[in-house]
């Protein structure tokens, strides 16, 4: 049975009895909302899915794609959760199974079966659900207020979904719009219900708070709180004095506006980026589940909720991941061993013979445009732009459609191999990762 909605007190979430809930999960990132770290494609989910409905044909795309969205998270992944003891699960989704572009407003009812089946699943298992859109109808605001509406109508009733977390990592260089957006969203959502929790977060991918002033009622305000630690390109971490108090800095500044307006805080994505091979592997993965457990004992003194990304995908920042022997392993393996060496997805990039290159043109980016390297958001460098604008969209796109040949002439049933390829039977299971993270709820 559920405790009823969740609502905000101060600077707790509470039950319908009063009781202070933390909220303690992860995300099914690479679900609902595909990512190419997650799943092993290049460029955006969009072009890629584009691609492969090219090379399939519309009768196989539909099959591949409807069996890989049932076999990612069924009854089994839930049971699982649940027996970690985690209470929560984060569901990014993208805008596009819900409408289309070519049909702007016209709602999708096909896009719900999923989601309807996760939200049932979770719920018989005591585990709230949190609807995350991650992927919005750039620059159509509008279109935006009117799929939470008809999201908002559809849950109303629903206790189990304990929330809408209205937009992901916000970039707004004028610091206001992204607020005036969350006020527009919520006069929107309260005029059709009260109950549910609003998630808001930060601006600057959930990390800064200027610009926001009035707190909106019954929300909760949303930090990601990732180290550079966690990258294979980072500082090692090492459990040292001084990298402890750093993360407790980095910490306390996303959370100064929480502690000055009491506000609920939730740390919607923490998580890091684990080695698939090499000799210092099992040392350097070792070494993250170390900095997430720092992470978490910070959390915990703080007495905030959190989700933990993610939980399934191809072995790179997730407590499930498919099988190198598995179809979808073999399939992938060496288009994903190319993809380390293009620069075309930050997770996975590893030295390149185009860095000489990179460090020529940003050299002379620099040199010609003195403020390039000051360009927002301002803990990008100039090198941060040239490989996300030329290499991580550009060059990525250009190999979607190398990823979808890959499928050119499967048969339905090569099609569900590759598709059970993320069910939780046929998944590998992060053992160090899982052993630390059922220390914190267990």
């Amino acid at each position: 049975m559920s405790s009823g909605y969740l609502k905000v007190r101060g600077s707790d979430v509470v039950d319908q009895d009063g009781n202070a809930v933390v909220l303690r999960g992860t995300s099914l990132g690479g679900w609902l909302n595909m990512e190419n770290f997650l799943t092993g494609y290049p460029g955006t989910e969009s072009f890629t899915r584009a691609a492969m409905l090219e090379v399939m044909g519309k009768e196989k795309y539909d099959f591949f794609f409807d069996r890989f969205l049932y076999h990612f998270f069924t009854e089994d992944d839930a049971k699982f959760l649940q027996c970690f003891g985690l209470n929560s699960l984060r569901l990014p989704f993208s805008y596009k199974h819900f409408e289309d572009d070519m049909n702007p407003r016209q709602l999708k009812e096909e896009g719900f079966k999923h989601l309807d089946r996760v939200i049932y699943l979770c719920s018989s298992r005591g585990i709230y659900t949190i609807l995350n859109m991650h992927t919005v109808p750039g620059y159509h605001q509008d279109r935006a207020v009117w799929l939470w509406e008809a999201l908002a109508q559809r849950y109303k009733d629903n206790p189990w979904v304990a929330g809408f977390n209205l937009l992901n990592e916000p970039a707004d260089p004028q610091q206001t719009r992204v607020v005036e957006f969350y006020g527009r969203l919520e006069k929107a959502i309260r005029a059709i219900e009260p109950n549910h929790l609003l998630f808001l977060d930060g601006n600057t991918y959930a990390m800064e708070w200027k610009g926001f002033k009035d707190i909106l009622p019954n929300s909760v305000y949303v930090i990601h709180d990732y180290s550079m630690m966690r990258f294979p390109s980072g500082p090692r971490y090492k459990g040292t004095a001084e990298q402890k108090a750093k993360l407790r800095q980095q910490f306390s500044r996303k959370i100064e506006f929480h502690r000055s307006h009491n506000v609920p805080i939730w740390n919607g994505e923490f998580g890091a980026v684990y080695e698939t091979e090499g000799p210092e592997a099992d040392e350097r993965n070792e070494e993250r589940y170390q900095l997430l457990g720092e992470q978490h004992r910070v959390y915990e003194e703080a007495r905030i909720s959190w989700a933990l990304w993610t939980y399934k995908g191809v072995g790179i920042m997730d407590m499930l991941h498919t099988s190198p022997d598995s179809a979808w392993g073999k399939l992938t393996k060496s288009f994903m061993e190319r993809k380390k060496h293009l620069h075309v997805d930050s997770a996975t990039a590893c030295p390149s013979e185009v860095d000489n290159l990179i460090d020529l043109l940003v050299a002379w980016i620099d040199k010609v445009s003195p403020l390039a390297t000051k360009t927002y958001p301002s803990n990008w460098n100039t090198r941060a732009h040239v490989i996300r604008n030329l290499f991580q969209t550009f060059l990525a796109s250009s190999l979607c459609g190398e990823f979808a040949e890959l499928f050119r002439d499967k048969s339905e049933t090569e099609l569900e191999e590759l598709a059970q390829s993320f069910a939780f039977r046929s998944c590998v299971h992060r053992e160090g990762l899982n052993k630390v993270l059922s220390s914190w709820v267990i």
